[in-house]
């Protein structure tokens, strides 16, 4: 009989030190106390205040009756009260609940009551979207209002406003160890079809997510780095997995931070110029907002991580010449959410602005640590590292959401074979590096040929007229599908550019065997804007149903 591993013993005496949020604190309290958090131009406070407005907000919650175990949800724009929420309501054994303002009422309806929340913490421009569906949530007991300049009015029930509350409350609140494996935080992913689903995440999750994050970033010898010296603020909606954990990092390190309320493109140019903020990350679609806005200003020193949809070489060219260090990363809602990043191995590996610095830049990248990345086909196994056979991207990581609240089936579907399945379609070559294809329900299969979906968008968006675009499948009775590509144009070519100047090029790289001849769109729609999701993502269930 083999013998079994040896447990490690523990003396009676030794900290039995649990992986809780709270320990995130303990390295900027005594490394950097006096870096400051900026909130627009109407906060600015320390490191130091930050741990006393944390004891206070707990101190707040427990007054007004919330316990460990209960769910407190927000509603608010990126800000200061939400980095104290991201810590005061786990660490003190409650869960946070992260509302996605951006969903449907009936959508916002179902996720809090869905979620069991009891308290909710609410940003005045909320109220009346919460005023309309308040019958349809019978298991929230109470409600803290929040506000910026204006004060709040409503007929809603509720228990204060949260600065008041907050200068109530006493900074001391003995936050107690418990099982690091306890539950954390939760939100709602609508990437896929039905109601919204819920992922959790345990604090032990989020601090290794935290941890690998931070040694990712920080270990590029060169460019596309995170560090001590830097300035963050994030453009990624802080209900949207985290912020994507950079905010966790960022109270890490200690750095200085800036969070800039409601998206707004001139108060990011006048924030990141103002403040000197120097790392942010967000969808293409914001950096395109920002970019636009800022006409001539030159963004040297501002690095960019890019991620939840695929970044368009002529956007990332864009950032590059504005002096942006751009690159991209890669993850889900169900991965907490940082699997990838697109990092240079070695120093100035590519020349900036080069087709191969390009090249290196919009790729989904390399796993970070403790992430294991498998590319594999329809029996598990995985394809050839050749950078051309695809599969489906697997994966597994000390962070990845157990399973959807109150869902086993779709669980089991997400963890079927004890890998999490992203749904994403990608190509793997020998130095571990990954390209994303297209996800599985957007692949487009035409004639016997697979056409990537994704692929199209970047040939099409390196035409000079092209602001965005979005490519989709739809039905043939002759094919099975046919793409199609919706386009929006840039200002300047809305009344030159035509749908035969985006075929021509499609077709010339067709007629040199650089793309496949069935890649070849039927039609190309011309449009104003395109269907966006609510974290920023091309809606193409919503173009699939509008041009079908």
């Amino acid at each position: 009989m083999k013998n079994a591993p040896r447990k490690a013993k523990r003396t009676t005496s030794a900290y039995d030190y649990q992986l809780l949020i709270k320990q995130l604190l303990h390295t900027p309290l005594a490394n950097a106390p006096d870096n400051e958090i900026v909130y627009r131009e109407l906060y600015r406070y320390t490191y130091r205040d930050l741990s006393a407005r944390i004891g206070k907000l707990a101190n707040l919650l427990q007054s007004l009756g919330v316990n460990e175990g209960d769910t407190v949800s927000i509603m608010d724009w990126d800000s200061h009260r939400y980095l104290e929420s991201y810590f005061a309501i786990p660490m003190m054994g409650a869960v946070l609940m992260m509302v996605n303002v951006r969903l449907s009422s009936e959508q916002i309806a179902y996720t809090i009551d869905h979620s069991g929340a009891s308290t909710l913490l609410i940003h005045a421009d909320f109220l009346d979207v919460i005023t309309s569906i308040q019958d349809r949530l019978p298991k929230l007991q109470r409600i803290v209002v929040l506000q910026d300049e204006t004060p709040a009015s409503t007929t809603l029930k509720v228990a204060g406003e949260y600065e008041s509350l907050m200068n109530q409350a006493r900074t001391q609140f003995h936050f107690r160890d418990f099982d690091e494996n306890s539950l954390a935080t939760t939100f709602y992913t609508t990437g896929t079809t039905g109601l919204p689903k819920a992922v959790y995440f345990s604090h032990r999750q989020i601090v290794l997510h935290t941890l690998a994050t931070s040694s990712a970033l920080s270990a590029s010898p060169e460019h596309q780095r995170f560090h001590r010296g830097d300035v963050y603020m994030p453009l990624t909606p802080m209900f949207h997995v985290h912020a994507w954990g950079l905010p966790y990092v960022a109270t890490l390190m200690g750095v200085k931070q800036v969070y800039p309320g409601r998206f707004a493109p001139q108060r990011v140019v006048t924030l990141v110029k103002k403040e000197k903020v120097t790392f942010s990350h967000g969808v293409p679609t914001v950096l395109q907002m920002v970019l636009s806005e800022a006409k001539g200003t030159d963004f040297r020193g501002w690095k960019m991580v890019s991620g939840g949809a695929v970044l368009p070489p002529s956007l990332c060219l864009q950032a590059l010449e504005k002096g942006i260090d751009i690159f991209t990363g890669y993850g889900m809602s169900e991965s907490c959410p940082m699997l990838t990043l697109a990092q240079a191995s070695e120093p100035a590996k590519h020349a900036e602005g080069t087709s191969n610095d390009m090249d290196f830049r919009i790729r989904a990248g390399w796993s970070i640590p403790l992430v294991e990345l498998r590319v594999v086909d329809e029996q598990m196994r995985d394809v050839p590292r050749d950078g051309e056979s695809v599969g489906e991207v697997v994966v597994r990581a000390p962070w990845l959401t157990q399973g959807y609240m109150s869902n086993p089936v779709a669980s089991e579907a997400l963890w079927q074979g004890s890998y999490l399945h992203t749904q994403d379609m990608g190509r793997i070559d020998a130095t571990g590096c990954l390209r994303l294809v297209d996800r599985i329900k957007d692949v487009i299969k035409t004639g016997g040929e697979w056409v990537s979906s994704l692929d199209l968008e970047q040939l099409l968006a390196t035409h000079p007229g092209v602001a965005d675009v979005a490519v989709i499948g739809i039905p043939s009775e002759k094919w099975g599908e046919r793409p199609i590509a919706i386009v929006v144009p840039k200002r300047e070519f809305f009344d030159t550019l035509t749908g035969a100047d985006l075929l021509e090029l499609v077709a010339n790289k067709a007629a040199k065997g650089l793309i496949s001849k069935f890649a070849v769109p039927d039609h190309v729609h011309l449009v104003v804007s395109i269907d966006k999701t609510s974290v920023g993502k091309h809606d193409k269930k919503a173009l699939r149903r509008k041009f079908t």
